[in-house]
């Protein structure tokens, strides 16, 4: 486990070294350059509430559009058995159409993203039999100044492959899924 949490920290500290702050990419969305903007919903599941995900930022790059309406979405595992449904869900309207959706469970629950969403369409605004979830996928590679010991990068990277992918632990039904995918140096 502990190889686990350290190998994901760099992984994680790697992938966000040069993302865009949130607030600087959220002031972009009202100026002439901004990406044009397509009909749906799209909805980025993210742990980062400082910089833009990662996932949006491949698909600006990749498809130089950004949907109507966009939820940033945390999930976030509570300290409790359950959660009460009133305080299941809570939204920040960050504006431009983007929200900032957090959805939270007890770990005695099983996440169903979907279903919570459902139940709380009115304050979360996506209907996730209609939005496309957007997940990014860090694939981990050998780094020439890693941060991890030789042999706990095999390690590490054998736990990767075999962890529960993130639709599959949330509920996410496969059609609504796009994963975007980026190499990222131990």
């Amino acid at each position: 486990m502990l190889v686990w949490r350290r190998g994901r920290a760099a992984l994680l500290a790697r992938r966000d070294e040069g993302a865009q702050p949130l607030a600087a990419f959220l002031a972009g969305l009202d100026t002439p350059g901004a990406p044009p903007r397509v009909p749906g919903t799209a909805v980025y599941l993210t742990g980062q509430r400082e910089v833009v995900p990662t996932a949006l930022a491949l698909n600006l790059r990749h498809n130089g559009v950004l949907h109507e309406a966009v939820a940033l979405l945390h999930v976030r595992a509570e300290r409790v058995p359950r959660v009460a449904e009133a305080e299941r869900v809570t939204v920040a309207e960050l504006g431009d159409g983007v929200r900032d959706v957090t959805v939270r469970f007890g770990f005695a629950e099983a996440p169903d993203v979907p279903a919570a969403l459902r139940l709380h369409r009115r304050e979360a605004g996506p209907d996730p039999d209609a939005a496309s979830f957007f997940l990014g996928r860090e694939v981990p590679v050998p780094s020439m100044r890693p941060e991890l010991k030789a042999w706990e990068e095999p390690l590490f990277v054998f736990l990767t492959r075999n962890a529960v992918r993130a639709p599959d632990y949330f509920r996410i039904l496969p059609p609504r899924v796009v994963e975007l995918g980026t190499r990222v140096e131990l």
